[in-house]
């Protein structure tokens, strides 16, 4: 019991709770809704304690006599802008005002393997495991507790062309999630001893991905197919393991890390609230040289052949996409192409039905049963791209597997059906918004397209490019895709894979 003459006051939602339970709209109400009640026998609990139970006559499908409806929400007519200030430095903040309860602040770096150096191969990779570590001003204990108390989540990824920094959180937490993020990502400390216990963990990642047929292959397709920044490898090699350290750490992040290469962006956040608040902590950046490094990155094709114990046979067969994310027109049909092709496993846990109507699906997965994955790829950069597909067969059928992928990739260079392009588009469309609707995809979209583009391009934009995709657009992409040089990578047991040669020959 409390003590006497101490008192708890309601809090405010229960006080207000019960105002309303009296206020004069309720009270005007009631005898309307008595009126409609109905005296009733109150069922098996009133033989049990006696008395009786009004109820309410009206059906469920009617509004309540007496009783006022609530205003109907009324969403926004079109969709928030997307804003844009570049600070005196030349870093650039981006944002989207969307709805909801929730926020997600990132930073974007025009970094990423294609900067490494051969003595920092790897780097990038090692980067991801050492974000949200221990800064000059916080330890990583204290950064984990703030970001805990705030009820926040923190995630970084590292690809070939950029870096990401992300948190998510309550939008009256975002000045400290800002706050947090700009810490983690412009002052890591880069310890010594936490470097080599990340470097441990990074060991045990290289290994599952080496044990992951997609991902190894994805490396070595882009190790023979191009030479220059993108022949570079992502995952660290393991002789990389043992001469990374935290002064390579350091020295990459400080010529790389620079404001002119840095993009803040925000979903959830109105702007020029966000540009207050990052202000004071992103205009001391480093400025840098000023003019960002040119990485030359040329298509050559090639083959790559790597035995692995097992008796299936993983194979690649792609195809260079010139133009890459620059190349808008070419991108929007290269994403038709992919959902056109489709396809998966030959069993998909995702339910039945999901992409069954996709070439793959129908002319490769459901007419030779013993394919056990056929799958459409496309890794998009800047100014190039690779597309193709990837499948997985017993390897005694490793030939004919072969002969089917390039069947299929020759196919796509003839005229779809209306009804096939049709299905594609819708995907494609269908993909782009529902995605969208995520607050932390918008984050990155908006970050990425700004690194890429200098300015974010309207949604719509893309919705209309992908609905006027003709199906002689994509005959003249994927002539144009097949001229260039094959690439082609085989893992398992790769000895009844047909020589690259002769592969390439049935491309001529």
């Amino acid at each position: 019991m409390l003590a006497t003459g101490i008192r708890r006051g309601l809090p405010q939602a229960v006080s207000d709770a019960r105002l309303f339970s009296s206020s004069s709209a309720t009270s005007a109400a009631l005898p309307a809704l008595a009126d409609t009640a109905t005296k009733s026998g109150g069922g098996f609990l009133s033989k049990i304690f006696g008395g009786s139970s009004a109820r309410i006559s009206v059906p469920l499908t009617d509004p309540l006599p007496g009783v006022d409806q609530p205003a109907a929400f009324s969403p926004p007519a079109k969709r928030p802008e997307t804003e844009t200030t570049t600070l005196s430095n030349g870093l650039k903040i981006s944002s989207e005002a969307t709805l909801g309860p929730t926020s997600t602040l990132g930073l974007y770096v025009d970094a990423g393997s294609v900067y490494e150096t051969p003595e920092q191969s790897g780097v990038s990779h090692l980067l991801e495991y050492m974000a949200f570590k221990s800064t000059l001003h916080r330890t990583h204990f204290r950064l984990v507790r703030e970001v805990e108390g705030m009820g926040g989540n923190v995630m970084a990824s590292a690809s070939r062309e950029q870096m990401a920094y992300n948190i998510d959180c309550v939008k009256t937490n975002v000045p400290e999630a800002l706050e947090v993020l700009a810490d983690a990502v412009l002052n890591p400390k880069f310890d010594s001893w936490v470097v080599a216990e990340q470097l441990k963990k990074l060991e045990k990642d290289i290994k599952n991905i080496k044990e992951n047929p997609q991902m190894a292959l994805l490396e070595g397709i882009h190790n023979v197919a191009y030479q220059g920044g993108l022949g570079r490898p992502l995952v660290c090699p393991e002789g990389a393991v043992r001469t990374l350290s935290a002064d390579t750490l350091h020295e990459f992040v400080a010529t790389h890390y620079t404001a002119p290469r840095i993009v803040l962006a925000a979903a959830g956040v109105e702007h020029q609230a966000l540009v207050s608040l990052a202000k004071p902590l992103l205009e001391g950046v480093n400025a840098g040289p000023g003019k960002q490094p040119k990485v030359e990155s040329k298509y050559l094709g090639g083959d790559y052949r790597q035995f692995a114990a097992g008796p299936e046979t993983h194979a690649v067969l792609a195809f260079e996409f010139e133009g890459g994310w620059r190349d808008l027109t070419g991108a929007i049909a290269v994403t038709v192409l992919q959902f056109l092709l489709g396809g998966g496993g030959s069993f998909s846990a995702g339910g039945p039905g999901k992409g069954m109507h996709s070439r793959l699906y129908t002319r490769v997965l459901n007419q030779h049963g013993w394919m056990h994955n056929c799958t459409a790829f496309n890794s998009l950069y800047n100014d190039t791209g690779i597309v193709g597909i990837f499948a997985t067969a017993q390897s005694s059928h490793a030939d004919e597997m072969v002969g089917v992928i390039t069947k299929e990739l020759q196919a796509i260079t003839k005229a779809v059906p209306e009804e096939e392009l049709t299905r594609a588009k819708n995907a494609a469309v269908a993909s782009v918004l529902y995605n969208l609707e995520s607050r932390a995809v918008v984050a990155e979209d908006i970050g990425r397209q700004i690194l890429t583009y200098g300015h974010r391009k309207p949604v719509a934009e893309f919705i209309t490019a992908l609905e006027s995709v003709t199906a002689a657009d994509l005959a003249k992409l994927c002539t144009k895709m097949l001229k260039s040089k094959l690439t082609m990578a085989c893992l398992g047991d790769v000895a009844n894979v047909p020589r690259y040669d002769a592969v390439a020959k049935r491309f001529a």
